[in-house]
């Protein structure tokens, strides 16, 4: 069967990370190619073996691995995307996308990656409504990158309120309707 699209999925170390799992099962089951890369922070929370083994891919975890071909893996990762999906994005991933910091393998990547950006935030409510947190997602979403979420709800912490990682299944709906509407960003 041929793949439907080259998904990269960037998973960050929120407590959500978890749930990236079941994204990127999904994902795969419906057709896709399915490229994670992951923050140090997100190791700590699920083994990069977890996403080996749903995504049937290497992860991706820092700019030093040995590389397949001749091109820097951040920029053979970004050319043959599709689609980037950040889910959960931390305060401090929607931040250095903000400010153009590219020091570790998911910033670099998604700084050179040309395809549309999705971002799924999860982070506690006071980090998600703090001024410095909102000013980075309208600089983002001037540049076009797509949110979804978060959701209220329980949160991780013990607080209620917004912050939640978007519903999964909401989440791989959007990247279906992105993918379909696809365009490259600005």
């Amino acid at each position: 069967m041929e793949s439907k699209a080259t998904i990269l999925v960037g998973v960050t170390g929120s407590i959500a990370a978890y749930k990236a799992a079941d994204l990127v099962s999904k994902l795969v089951k419906a057709g896709h190619t399915v490229q994670v890369i992951m923050t140090r922070e997100a190791t700590e929370l699920v083994t990069p073996l977890t996403f080996a083994t749903l995504s049937r891919h290497p992860v991706t975890l820092n700019l030093f691995e040995e590389p397949a071909e001749w091109k820097p893996q951040h920029v053979s990762l970004a050319d043959d995307a599709d689609l980037l999906v950040i889910a959960p994005a931390t305060a401090n991933v929607i931040a250095k996308l903000a400010l153009g910091l590219a020091d570790d393998a998911l910033s670099s990547i998604a700084l050179a990656c040309q395809a549309p950006l999705l971002i799924a935030p999860a982070m506690n409510g006071k980090m998600w409504q703090h001024p410095a947190t909102q000013q980075n997602v309208m600089t983002l979403k001037k540049r076009g990158a797509q949110f979804i979420g978060p959701e209220a709800g329980m949160l991780a912490c013990g607080y209620e309120g917004l912050g939640r990682l978007w519903n999964v299944n909401g989440i791989a709906a959007e990247i279906e309707r992105l993918l379909k509407h696809g365009r490259k960003r600005k």
